[in-house]
């Protein structure tokens, strides 16, 4: 039998993340760089994998989860000119700033894990 957890509040940085990763999947359309589709699908497929490493956090934390969730974010940051579409600026600069945003999340979320295990 399927049994479902108490969903914790003990680590918001996972609704952060959640909440950053809705933000980046609606964003070329919200935006308006649909038509460009390697930044569109860079944004689609990030925030998907940002949702998939969210629900497992959700189901049962882990510290790697907020190592992934800190590749991503640095994933986001650099994705403009690794795949290329710094031409883009809507998308450079949603992908830069949600980046920044997804790992300074991970690094909270990281840093607490590492501090309530010295506690």
């Amino acid at each position: 039998m399927l049994t479902v957890k108490k969903v914790e509040f003990e680590h918001p940085q996972v609704w952060f993340s959640l909440a950053l990763a809705v933000i980046l999947f609606f964003s070329p359309w919200i935006l308006g760089f649909t038509a460009e589709t390697v930044a569109a699908w860079t944004a689609w497929g990030t925030a998907i994998a940002i949702v998939a490493l969210c629900i497992a956090a959700i189901v049962e934390f882990a510290e790697w989860e907020g190592w992934i969730a800190l590749l991503l974010g640095f994933w986001l940051v650099v994705a403009p000119w690794f795949v290329g579409f710094t031409n883009i600026i809507t998308a450079r600069w949603t992908h830069v700033v949600l980046g920044t945003l997804v790992t300074a999340v991970a690094v909270w979320e990281v840093w607490s894990i590492r501090k309530s295990e010295a506690a």
